[in-house]
């Protein structure tokens, strides 16, 4: 184990100890007492995701909060999502088989030639 990852486990152990903060920890150990917050919240599975970040970051500059939708509005959307990637992939598939075997694949052969 690298002496890196082994202090970084010393010093989450010691905050979960409950003898420090992460203010002391981090003059301590001369770490961003951020960081050492980052490194607990994940280790605790707290964390949030970048996207999140985002969201908290604009929300503060803008004072607005976006909408909540509803759950199955959510759900909706990732269904369309899903069912327009699924169609750009059947017409990725039909190009690509349209060059390969040199035949079109979406000629309407019912129609009528004047």
């Amino acid at each position: 184990m690298s002496q890196k990852r082994k202090s970084k486990e010393e010093i989450i152990a010691e905050y979960l100890s409950g003898d420090y903060t992460f203010r002391e920890l981090g003059a301590k150990y001369n770490i961003p007492y951020r960081t050492i917050a980052g490194w607990v919240w994940a280790y605790q599975g707290r964390s949030i995701s970048w996207r999140e970040k985002m969201k908290r970051r604009k929300e503060n500059q803008t004072g607005v909060k976006d909408p909540e939708f509803p759950k199955e509005m959510k759900l909706l959307q990732k269904e369309l999502r899903k069912q327009q990637l699924h169609n750009k992939l059947l017409e990725e598939i039909i190009r690509i088989g349209g060059t390969q075997t040199g035949i079109d694949w979406k000629k309407k052969f019912g129609t009528r030639q004047s």
